[in-house]
């Protein structure tokens, strides 16, 4: 995309400043990654280009089709742009509603294209709730979710012509070990996040803070047709679960639902949220994806 140059200065999450030991601790460990200093807004922001794009999907159309056996379906990943309006900051439009709209209509080109190469459509939009304790850290939490009901919004706009059932929008708080003490409750959240126009929600749902959240879908349900990714394996911790409690973390989120069909058992976020930020070594990635797949084998034998 046009438009960005030079270099943002994020703010820090509201809980690494909060906790001067844990900041020190984060910072001894020395991980260098573009979520610090990403490129700011200077210019229009437009699609100018769709071959890289284009060449990904081909490739990776490719590597799915040597598969020995193959998915039943596959996803691909795509920014929100309240994402991109919150990292990359904005030295050219006259408002914030600008900008992620400018944004979402760029993003447009690259959600029509992932939907048209008949794949699932997943919308990363940590700034759905991360953004609560960065962005808007020390403003009130009306402010933040009126950004909420206008970054959903230009996903809406920017989905106009993206079949509702083959996108699913996945909302996280961050996906760094830290306290996350300043989190924002499901809770607050999920009436504004059922009005986006997708198929599906892709929750954090292992991690210590946030392993409670399946009691607030069972109180405000899923929107009719909807599915759950629960997530069920952590992302930040190189613990690697045993398959029964990935089992039992499926069953709640199915019993929150009210119906096992609705739900995929899936992690907690990626395993490496940016180039250099990785938490977890690579063998035990594997090792707790392999216990994912074993409870959720035991998780279907007692729901099915």
């Amino acid at each position: 995309m046009s438009g960005f140059s030079g270099e943002s200065k994020r703010p820090q999450v509201k809980d690494l400043a909060a906790y001067p030991s844990f900041r020190e601790l984060m910072q001894a460990r020395g991980r260098t990654s573009l979520l610090t200093a990403p490129p700011r807004a200077t210019g229009e922001v437009r699609y100018v280009d769709r071959r890289p794009l284009d060449a990904e999907l081909a490739a990776y159309r490719r590597i799915l089709a040597e598969q020995p056996r193959p998915f039943s379906e596959s996803f691909w990943t795509a920014p929100s742009p309240g994402i991109v309006a919150s990292a990359m900051q904005n030295d050219h439009y006259g408002s914030l509603a600008e900008y992620v709209s400018a944004v979402a209509e760029a993003l447009r080109t690259e959600y029509e294209a992932v939907a048209a190469a008949g794949f699932v459509l997943q919308i990363d939009a940590p700034d759905l709730a991360m953004e609560r304790h960065r962005l808007f850290a020390d403003r009130p939490l009306a402010e933040f979710l009126d950004f909420v009901e206008l970054t959903v919004s230009a996903i809406n706009r920017a989905l106009a012509k993206v079949p509702r059932e083959q996108v699913r929008l996945h909302v996280c708080w961050g996906n760094y070990e830290g306290p996350h003490t300043f989190d924002v409750p499901l809770e607050d959240l999920a009436a504004r996040l059922y009005e986006a126009r997708v198929g599906g929600l892709v929750l954090s749902m292992a991690n210590p803070r946030h392993a409670h959240e399946h009691k607030s879908l069972a109180r405000h349900p899923l929107p009719r047709g909807w599915n759950l990714v629960a997530g069920a394996i952590d992302t930040t911790t190189n613990y690697v679960e045993h398959p029964e409690v990935v089992a039992e973390r499926i069953e709640a989120a199915a019993r929150a639902v009210g119906d096992p069909r609705r739900v995929l058992a899936g992690t907690d976020c990626g395993f490496d949220t940016s180039t250099g930020f990785g938490q977890v070594a690579e063998e035990i990635v594997w090792e707790k994806l392999r216990a994912l797949a074993a409870g959720a084998e035991l998780a279907s034998r007692r729901l099915f």
